[in-house]
């Protein structure tokens, strides 16, 4: 109830209506209008964040199901939800679009969403094909439009701090690394366990490593459950400089892993997701020493002994930033001033092409030197 200051008269006043803030959130050109395709599994964690993301507002979010859709329409009142993509297609005031529907689909929906015009970002992975990324880079290219994948460990603080130590040199020359991502469930059957949990290593590895390419690929895995989706999977991974790497995935293991393994020259360090201290570095190494021979020869490997370092074991403290905060606030960014996501098409890319590589033909265990 509010007093005119006029007139004096005694008017009722109402907070304006969910449709009246879209309305007015919609006419400041400062601000970027989303849409979302598809809110199953991974979907409300992403529209629960673009929704709060300064600036930004997602105006529809789009999927089949009857049950999706009303609960959009209970917890996001602000986002109309609808079934059809089309309308978000061909409505002008949508700046970009958010894709969260299975793999399979996620070529074809980011092709139509570049060509209407508009950006688009693509939960993991951007396709199933080479071929298919590099169709979309040039359909972006030809519209200057942003191209994203949502490699969200990229923007994981813990990662970000190991990705310093690489670069600076502490942990040595990087020998090897290898990774665990094990649970009991979720079984999929759209994809088997490597495309479903080994994006994720993969983009990690890539990214400590500087994106380099392997130079050959091998790959084991097992279907249990259902024929020809594979339940467990060990991918191996060579880079140039000896620098190799072991992935295992699994939805079949007893206990939740989220571990990865980095060892270096002259550090190493343990990176557990789920640990209450996610990173741990070991000033642990083996050294070469060569000892004088009876001919003056330091080279001889006989004359070749060890020395086995193990001193201190340090916890950093490391600021924890919700990563899918930081991954949409550097998608909203990289539109707004028109520069490529550091996981953009490229990162995204060499994740898409070491899958396609590892892909078992016929059944059979794979191993493929890189033409590259």
């Amino acid at each position: 109830m509010r007093i005119s200051p006029l007139t004096g008269r005694t008017r009722f006043w109402s907070p304006p209506s969910s449709l009246s803030l879209l309305n007015l959130f919609l006419t400041t050109k400062q601000n970027l209008v989303l849409a979302q395709l598809g809110c199953g599994y991974w979907g409300p964690n992403l529209l629960r964040t673009f929704s709060v993301l300064p600036g930004c507002a997602v105006k529809y979010v789009v999927d089949s199901s009857a049950e999706r859709r009303a609960f959009v329409e209970t917890n996001f009142p602000l986002s109309h939800a609808i079934e059809n993509h089309q309308l978000v297609l061909n409505d002008p005031v949508v700046d970009a679009v958010i894709i969260a529907t299975p793999a399979a689909s996620h070529f074809l929906l980011a092709k139509q969403v570049l060509d209407a015009g508009k950006h688009v970002f693509v939960e993991k992975p951007l396709a199933t094909k080479v071929a298919e990324v590099d169709e979309l880079a040039k359909s972006a290219a030809e519209r200057d439009l942003v191209v994203m994948t949502g490699h969200t460990f990229v923007y994981n603080s813990a990662v970000r701090y190991v990705k310093k130590l690489i670069d600076s040199g502490e942990l040595g020359d990087i020998r090897y690394i290898y990774s665990q991502r094990l649970n009991l469930g979720r079984i999929r059957s759209d994809i088997d366990a490597l495309w479903n949990f080994a994006p994720h290593d993969i983009s990690i590895i890539q990214y400590w490593l500087g994106n380099r390419e392997p130079i050959s690929i091998g790959r084991q895995g097992m279907a249990y459950m259902q024929e020809g989706i594979d339940d467990v999977v060990f991918l191996s991974l060579e880079y140039p400089g000896k620098v190799i790497a072991n992935i295992h995935v699994s939805w079949l293991d007893p206990q939740k892993v989220r571990k990865m393994i980095i060892v270096g020259s002259r550090k190493m360090v343990v990176y557990d997701d789920i640990a209450e201290h996610k990173i741990v570095i070991y000033d642990k190494g083996i050294d070469r020493r060569a000892i004088l021979g009876e001919n003056m020869d330091f080279d001889t490997p006989r004359a070749l002994q060890f020395n086995y370092r193990s001193g201190d074991i340090l916890i950093p403290q490391v600021k924890f930033t919700e990563p899918l905060r930081v991954e949409a606030e550097h998608f909203a960014e990289c539109i707004r001033k028109s520069c490529n996501p550091l996981t953009g098409l490229q990162h995204a890319r060499t994740v898409v092409s070491i899958l396609e590589r590892a892909r078992p033909l016929n059944g059979q265990i794979t191993r493929q030197n890189s033409v590259v």
